[in-house]
């Protein structure tokens, strides 16, 4: 299982081993389990309040899932993609670093995410 280093800006780093079967969950909730502060409200994809940017420490490049139609719906309205990024996306199976937390499900790779605090 993977390594999840968690940055803020003003906080040290904090890095947490996703254990057995957290390839199922989203990283909202790891981060949640670990005491990492990432702000959220509706915990379903539909506020926008957990972004994240996700960067894949993989040697290989991402293994990430692809963005849940929730997530396009709300990075299409914070600005944080367009619609050729989706259709980038869809064609170069790469997802954008911009993330929600509450959607994008740990696979087997190391990720650094970069969050903020209101």
């Amino acid at each position: 299982m993977p390594d999840i280093t968690f940055r803020h800006p003003e906080r040290r780093d904090h890095t947490v081993y996703a254990v057995a079967g957290s390839h199922l969950e989203p990283i909202l909730k790891i981060a949640r389990r670990n005491n990492i502060p990432i702000n959220f409200d509706c915990q379903d994809g539909q506020c926008g309040n957990c972004l994240v940017r996700v960067t894949s420490l993989h040697p290989h490049g991402w293994k990430a899932g692809p963005l849940t139609e929730r997530e396009q719906h709300v990075l299409l309205e914070l600005g944080k993609i367009s619609r050729a990024d989706i259709e980038r996306m869809a064609v170069d199976d790469l997802p954008t670093q911009w993330r929600l937390a509450c959607q994008m499900i740990v696979r087997d790779e190391d990720l650094l995410v970069e969050y903020e605090v209101a």
